[in-house]
């Protein structure tokens, strides 16, 4: 399978990626069965933080679910959305949603893809149970541990009163739900079919492993791309390396924001498909894949350099 068969005819075939304008759910629906070798995407979850009232909101800093309480400690914090916000109805939406991504995107995908799906501990339950019930395999979860996360907070507007409560514990992990389309066979059957089954190691000594220390996107990242789910290249790269075991086929961000996901492969040699409905993230993507690409990020102690 080549990335040809997965892209539209008259794209460029110098380039290593190609981008669409897109309802993710819309493209999944016509496009190709056994065309895509891979899933690696953090998904909006589509029911209320990426809404076009919400966004607009975080856009102008005001108000939605993206407003963070005040900061007691007199840090500086991003927006980030309130999961712990949403309604009952909010959350068979959001289970809904991934039954009906998790539906679609199973039959374009080879026998054996993976898929790396972002998620929280508090939502995780409604992203892994409609990509189970689809017919995927849960092949584990990618602990990415980043100690900058949200939670820990007192009671709101009692944070005087009860000095010593928090509401939540403060987050320092984030999880990767890792799936499967069931393969044809044994592994190796599968891989000599269809390049797909297993996942690519780090090194020949050493297997991809699921626990990632990686802190948020900074610095420079951020002036490229300053998308408010913008994930690191270091964490990245190791994500679509690991996604391809043989480094050969078309990986997918059905919900790429900034382009962060296409510009890891794109900086590794492999090729990709991006989709995003959102204009503005879709054309800041479109201009900021190359230079993401051309970081040089440094590499994590055990692995290659190209991390």
């Amino acid at each position: 399978m080549t990335l040809a068969q997965a892209v539209p005819p008259d794209a460029d075939p110098d380039c290593g990626y190609t981008i669409h304008h897109a309802d993710a759910l819309e493209w999944l629906a016509t496009a190709p069965e056994n065309s895509i070798h891979a899933v690696v995407t953090d998904p909006p979850y589509c029911v209320v933080e990426y809404t076009p009232t919400q966004i607009a909101k975080q856009r102008s800093g005001r108000g939605g679910i993206w407003r963070l309480p005040p900061s007691y400690d007199g840090a500086s914090r991003r927006p980030v959305p309130r999961f712990t916000a949403l309604s009952d109805a909010d959350r068979d939406g959001v289970a809904q949603f991934f039954t009906e991504f998790a539906t679609l995107v199973l039959p374009v995908l080879v026998p054996g893809a993976h898929v790396f799906i972002a998620t929280t501990p508090v939502m995780s339950h409604l992203v892994y149970g409609p990509m189970i019930k689809a017919g995927f395999e849960k092949r584990g979860e990618i602990v990415r541990i980043v100690k900058t996360l949200r939670g820990g907070d007192r009671p709101k507007n009692a944070h005087d009163e009860y000095p010593s409560v928090s509401v939540m514990p403060r987050a320092s992990w984030e999880p990767w739900g890792l799936f499967r389309k069931p393969i044809e066979g044994r592994v190796s059957d599968n891989l000599r079919r269809w390049g797909t089954g297993g996942l690519r190691r780090i090194s020949d000594e050493m297997p991809f492993r699921d626990l990632i220390e990686c802190g948020p996107a900074r610095g420079i990242e951020r002036q490229i791309a300053d998308h408010p789910s913008l994930k690191p290249q270091v964490l990245m790269r190791q994500l679509v390396h690991a996604a391809l075991p043989l480094g050969d086929g078309v990986i997918l961000d059905p919900f790429m924001g900034s382009g962060a996901t296409i510009a890891a492969a794109e900086a590794l040699g492999l090729a990709s498909v991006g989709i995003e409905i959102d204009a503005k993230f879709y054309a800041q993507a479109a201009a900021v894949i190359p230079r993401l690409a051309e970081m040089q990020c440094g590499h994590l102690p055990d692995a290659p350099q190209r991390f």
